[in-house]
């Protein structure tokens, strides 16, 4: 395992009941932007909620961050944040909407187009403003890191970002607002963990025996818990586990001092931008074809994932990493979702697409080895149809 610096500033407030305590923990004198998705978030009661615990405090919201949130709805609450000398921003909703809110939180103070933000690297980023959150879909883990990404469908991208200046100041986790959501959110939700945790494991061996043994606890609890949190939607235990399992798989601290690997998700922001696929099923669609295409770089970890993982242990090696990414593709297609392109409308011809997309992004030398090119991408591609 490499050396590393792990550094997570973000305080969770874990567990039934914990939207009240907004009022220890947003500031008295603040001036609150509550920023939201959809209708959901007020039919839930969870905007009542939220209103109710800021007491006193003056606000006022911005509605309507779409699941991949778009770069011109940002810019639209970067004017309210200015238009009404705005000082804390609360997100309330799933990862689309923390996302949107941290790079709302850096637009807001940036001198430059907030635009370069995402072309040019966040590392121009020097400040942004304090944001807090409230999660009600475990998925993506933006309620304990600092990144996010944006949609532009105007240049048909889709764009990640990370700064150290937009991690939450704190996130309410409460499992019950999990309850009213609907099975393709939550399946969505434990795919995308999944992918999360699978990518900051799965490649090769580096010494990282407690990163490893943490990150397979963390997919055997994905694999038993992610069913079953469709079977019964009100099991409290069964959505808590899933709801911390989802903020531990991309919270920085399984992938801390090991090799990562985020081709999946890179090649998977392509399809959304091409045709607003839902993200997790992008993953559940290039995971299984790029993990048995790169099976020679990744084959050492790939056993220890059939062994670990999902206790495989019959056959030649060859055989059992073919069980494995069966397996794999299994667990996504038992939580409802298709793992082929063709489910998702998109035929061979758009291929060429979102392979001319990921270079016109920079995205030509992907994966842990940083060797996997527009061609070996076209090939994955091919062998996920």
């Amino acid at each position: 395992m490499k050396n590393f610096d792990f550094h997570n500033p973000t305080k969770i407030l874990f567990g039934k009941g914990r939207i009240a305590d907004l009022n220890d923990h947003v500031p008295a004198d603040a001036k609150v932007l509550i920023i939201y998705g959809g209708g959901s978030a007020e039919r839930t009661g969870v905007l009542g909620q939220v209103r109710a615990a800021l007491c006193d405090r003056t606000f006022i919201e911005f509605g309507g961050i779409e699941p991949n949130p778009r770069y011109a709805t940002t810019l639209n609450a970067v004017q309210a944040i200015k238009d009404n000398d705005i000082t804390f921003l609360l997100a309330v909703g799933g990862g689309s909407v923390i996302d949107a809110t941290k790079f709302i939180a850096m637009a807001a103070l940036y001198e430059g187009d907030p635009w370069e933000i995402l072309t040019s690297g966040s590392s121009k980023v020097t400040a942004a403003m304090p944001l807090g959150s409230v999660l009600t879909l475990p998925a993506t883990g933006s309620e304990m890191n600092n990144g996010g990404v944006i949609t532009n469908p105007e240049k048909i991208a889709k764009l990640p970002f990370r700064s150290p200046h937009c991690y939450p100041v704190f996130s309410v986790l409460d499992p019950e607002l999990t309850y009213t959501l609907p099975a393709r959110q939550i399946a969505n939700g434990a795919a995308d963990a999944f992918v999360h945790i699978v990518e900051q494991y799965l490649t090769y061996p580096s010494a990282s025996h407690v990163q490893d043994g943490f990150a397979e606890s963390l997919l055997r609890t994905l694999i038993d818990l992610g069913p079953k949190s469709l079977e019964t939607p009100e099991d409290y235990d069964i959505r808590a586990s899933l709801m911390w399992t989802a903020t531990l798989a991309l919270n920085g601290l399984i992938g801390a001092g090991v090799p990562q690997d985020w081709a999946t998700h890179m090649i998977g922001h392509e399809i959304t931008a091409l045709n607003d696929t839902d993200h997790a099923r992008t993953l559940a669609v290039v995971l299984p074809s790029l993990l048995n295409d790169q099976r020679g770089h990744k084959y050492e970890k790939l056993l220890q994932y059939a062994t670990n993982v999902w206790g495989i242990n019959e056959g030649s090696d060859d055989q059992r990493i073919d069980a494995a990414i069966d397996a794999t593709r299994a667990f996504f297609e038992k939580l409802g979702i298709k793992t082929r392109l063709s489910d998702y409308g998109i035929a061979a011809a758009e291929i060429e697409l979102i392979v001319t997309a990921l270079q016109e992004h920079g995205m030509t030398a992907l994966g842990e080895h940083n060797d996997i090119t527009p061609s070996d991408v076209r090939r994955i591609l091919e062998a996920s149809l």
